[in-house]
């Protein structure tokens, strides 16, 4: 086996892990399986020829990956196998998804990070999404929506047009009208918004494996409560923008929606209530009504109730139809915020369950739940004076704890049950981003010369992307796999003069979603950007050099912002008002309240 590893890497110029790996894993009643699915026209042929000890006969491209063919020709089995039929199809299925993984343009097994004892990671093709003739424009944040990326690679975002904004619109940063905008297959469509499209703003939400994208646009009718212009949760489909109505109130909006066409969001019906959500969170405002949590699918809007008091606000729907979000369960404002108790919960099958909170009376999730059913949020302790980022498997509720100080937040998680955010140092000047697994958080510290940074987004592989700051207005994109950090400026091949700052996904493949600043771009409210981050192959020479000339300086600050991120930019705030209101606005952005993106 040993012989066999060493030949297999030499003649594919693969590490001897990586060589291990593909040894062992496809190895007995795989090995002719895999032989069939791979092109004809590869000409490099791995030299594990002993049956039941390497990859027979199987051939490699010369730059190592591995390509599938079409479905349609591997979908018999294509070798006798010595196990029942049930077993030989789990094996084909296995087979195929590692397969498939190293199919990926650009992804590389956990093994292969690691190179000659230095950290390995890929380099990236830099994707202009531009604008549609306006100055701006951005991926939503992390938490305010779901997916960005579909599986096709498909991604959704905003940009400006040439239009001014309506003094009345709450769109935000301004001073433009923003559209949603869809990337497909190297084509950016503008989405439009609800009549008078070049008035109205628009902004995704979601896409889905299908091409549908959940999200909201302005109607051009003036909320009679609130004074700005109504906003409906709309689904972009087959070319044409549907809109989902509300409950009788004035506003909507979707954020999330999965391949079964199911879409969750809000919308308010016609009860004055004067601790609305919508009204306390986005407008500061007592003068509203109640907002009510929904699933949307086939034409039907379903209130899901709430957890004993008037409102829920709803965000995210995972692949079971299982949705999350937050519920007041009482309607009794209490102090120090003047607010009713605010929990997390997860509806399923009709019903909502109720997460609970750390022992304070506020308690949110701003993490899609994963396909398990768990959670991930922050929790307000008992007394209301901190916060720290809790885990939910259905029955139990686990305080993630902090990295010694007195505030985290959670804010993504994977199917592996795997929860990144950021906390507190010790002393309470700073935070950092960390990664919580199998009960332990682990600090995942920051680019040299930053003092701060926060994790938003972890994908299937355990790929985590988010900043490193100056804990306050400054910012660089960075991305931690395998136990490293590195800043995503530097992987960007060839080298570009564009600024990465603010990253808001990473799909399963590994493309990457971030706010940046083009050349001559200082402030990404005025100026910025959407861009993807394409993985093509493994990390050159130059990215060395640059990752390396890094480490060995002191980061040089740029103004990436220009206002301080509460959440993101600096130490996690206790308030929840301060943070809930803070990440919605983020996305659901009325400028009048100086919102920022």
């Amino acid at each position: 086996m040993d012989t066999c590893i060493r030949a297999c890497a030499a003649d594919l110029q693969l590490s001897r892990a990586t060589a291990r790996s593909l040894v062992w894993r496809l190895h007995d009643e795989y090995l002719l399986l895999c032989n069939k699915i791979l092109d004809q026209a590869l000409t490099r042929v791995c030299p594990c020829a002993n049956s039941g000890t390497g990859i027979k006969g199987t051939r490699i491209p010369a730059n190592g990956h591995v390509v599938l063919r079409r479905a349609q020709e591997v979908e018999q089995p294509i070798m006798a196998s010595r196990k029942a039929q049930a077993s030989m199809k789990h094996h084909t299925f296995t087979t195929l998804a590692l397969l498939a993984a190293l199919a990926l343009p650009g992804r590389t097994t956990a093994q292969e990070t690691q190179h000659d004892g230095k950290p390995h990671h890929q380099k990236y093709q830099l994707i202009n999404l531009g604008t549609f003739g306006g100055p701006q424009g951005g991926f939503n944040p992390s938490g305010n929506g779901a997916p960005y990326i579909n599986n096709g690679g498909d991604a959704v975002a905003t940009a400006q047009t040439p239009v001014t904004l309506s003094p009345n619109s709450p769109c935000g940063p301004g001073p433009n009208v923003s559209h949603a905008l869809r990337w497909h297959s190297g084509q950016i469509t503008d989405l439009g918004a609800l009549s008078p499209s070049d008035q109205n703003c628009s902004s995704p939400g979601g896409i889905n494996d299908r091409g549908e994208i959940a999200g909201q646009s302005e109607n051009g009718v003036i909320d009679p409560l609130i004074g700005v212009i109504e906003s409906r949760a709309v689904v972009w489909k087959g070319g044409k923008i549907f809109d989902l109505g509300t409950f009788g109130g004035n506003q909507s909006a979707a954020s999330s929606i999965n391949d079964r066409g199911q879409v969750a969001g809000f919308a308010l019906n016609d009860i004055p209530d004067p601790l609305s959500i919508y009204g306390v969170f986005f407008f500061g405002s007592a003068n509203s009504t109640q907002t009510r949590g929904f699933l949307w699918q086939d034409g039907k809007i379903r209130d899901l109730g709430t957890l004993g008091g008037p409102d829920t606000f709803a965000l995210f729907v995972n692949a079971r139809g299982q949705v999350s979000g937050g519920s007041y369960t009482n309607s009794t404002p209490s102090p120090p915020f003047g607010l009713a108790t605010i929990d997390p919960f997860l509806w399923e099958n009709g019903r909502m369950i109720d997460v609970g909170t750390l022992g304070g009376n506020f308690g949110f999730t701003f993490a899609p739940p994963n396909n398990r059913g768990q959670l991930a949020g922050f929790s307000n302790l008992a007394g209301d004076a901190a916060s720290h980022p809790f885990f939910w498997d259905r029955a139990t509720l686990t305080d993630l704890g902090t990295l010694g100080g007195t505030n985290g937040a959670a804010n993504a998680l994977n199917d592996a049950g795997e929860v990144v955010g950021q906390a507190d140092l010790s002393n309470d000047e700073a935070s950092h981003a960390f990664l919580w697994k199998n009960g332990t958080m682990k600090d995942l510290g920051a680019l040299p010369g930053w003092p701060c940074s926060s994790a938003v987004a972890i994908n299937s592989s355990s790929q985590i992307v988010g900043i490193s700051s100056d804990c306050g207005f400054f910012l660089a994109a960075s991305l931690w796999e395998d136990g490293d950090l590195v800043a995503l400026d530097d992987l960007v091949s060839p080298k570009s003069d564009v600024i990465l700052i603010e990253p808001q996904v990473i799909s399963d493949q590994g493309v990457i979603g971030v706010t940046g600043l083009p050349p001559g771009c200082y402030n990404s409210d005025i100026c910025g950007h959407p861009y993807l981050l394409v993985p093509i192959g493994d990390q050159d020479e130059d990215n060395d050099a640059r990752i390396a000339a890094r480490h060995s300086r002191r980061a040089t600050a740029i103004l990436g912002r220009s206002g301080e991120h509460p959440m993101i930019g600096g130490k996690t705030p206790a308030s929840p008002v301060e943070r809930v209101r803070s990440l919605i606005l983020r996305s659901f952005h009325p400028h009048s309240l100086g919102a920022r993106r």
